[in-house]
């Protein structure tokens, strides 16, 4: 086995090497004028089943473009130079959020990143939470693990709420089965029940409306989840509406703290509790005040691990994501 990790994701990459047991194998990375970029192994690959860690935030020196690009050439480059197999470990997989046509002449990008993998020879892609279950695995044709944060935000909320009521509250209609998803799991954990809740959200041309509500959120401590913060608008339009309606407490669960300008003010909003993330975009573009004293970041090296491990192995991905009857 060789664990690569590419640079930006090499302190993430580490530790979930460390989880697998195993060092992180050697590679070179350069950088040319006129932005080109060359990058290979400096061992063996040869006969060898490779994993590839590279998280595909965007960062204020790398591009989602520039990291997608490095890694899909690494992965050729491993192939060319005979690794058996090539898994893709992306904890955040750019894209994957435009995964149909929304207007006329759209283009459909997670279809042509699935493509693009395939092309240059990628067996497996393992990723976390993604925008649209259904569409990431019908995009691919090689091997696709999709991993959740269920059990890790379960925990969570468990270790929050205590014995007050809990409502899960989805900010927009298409993140209810997420909601739901999540309900179900931390009823399961912790034996006590949860409601749930969802807010009407629409965007047209950058422009955000919608007011229905659903959910009695009075006294209640209310986890508002989605896949990723971006901005932080959404979050907070819904923890603000919460508030509104007599929330005791609001916090926020996303996978993804992708965390784009201008998210800072978010984060240290009064009608936000507490921010929770998992390290996947990792490292963060905020300030260290307020990833202390705002955010909460749940390591998601274990899970990464543990799939690297049983893929490796042989062992079953279904029972490590919960969905294995």
């Amino acid at each position: 086995m060789r664990i690569f990790a590419l640079n930006g994701t090499k302190a993430l990459g580490r530790t979930i090497a460390d989880h697998v047991g195993v060092a992180l194998a050697e590679h070179e990375e350069r950088d040319f004028e006129g932005g080109e970029h060359k990058a290979r192994p400096l061992v063996s690959v040869r006969g060898e089943d490779v994993y590839l860690i590279h998280t595909l935030n965007g960062a204020p020196d790398e591009s989602a473009n520039d990291k997608l690009c490095k890694l899909l050439f690494f992965a050729a480059t491993c192939r060319e130079n005979g690794a058996s197999r090539v898994t893709v470990v992306t904890p955040y997989l750019a894209y994957s959020r435009k995964d149909r046509q929304t207007k006329a002449r759209d283009p459909v990008t997670t279809r042509y990143v699935a493509q693009l993998f395939e092309a240059v020879g990628v067996n497996t892609v393992v990723t976390l939470d993604v925008h649209n279950l259904s569409a990431f695995q019908n995009a691919f044709r090689c091997c696709t693990v999709h991993l959740n944060t269920r059990r890790l935000f379960s925990e969570t909320i468990a270790r929050l709420a205590g014995s007050e009521p809990v409502l899960i509250f989805s900010p927009d209609a298409g993140g209810i089965k997420r909601a739901q998803l999540l309900k179900e799991s931390y009823e399961l954990l912790s034996g006590n029940e949860a409601q749930l809740g969802i807010m009407e959200k629409r965007r047209s041309r950058g422009v955000v409306s919608g007011h229905l509500f659903a959910g009695d959120v009075q006294d209640a401590v209310v986890f508002v989840v989605d896949d990723m913060i971006g901005t932080g608008g959404t979050m907070l339009r819904a923890a603000e509406a919460c508030r509104e309606r007599g929330a005791k407490t609001v916090y926020v669960l996303a996978a993804h703290g992708l965390f784009d300008r201008g998210v800072e003010a978010v984060l240290a909003h009064p009608a936000i509790d507490r921010t929770i993330v998992t390290d996947s975009a990792s490292p963060f573009h905020v300030s260290e005040d307020i990833l202390r004293s705002c955010v909460e970041i749940i390591p998601s090296a274990p899970l990464f691990g543990e799939a690297i491990r049983r893929l490796h192995s042989g062992g079953s991905i279904a029972a490590l994501s919960g969905d294995d009857d």
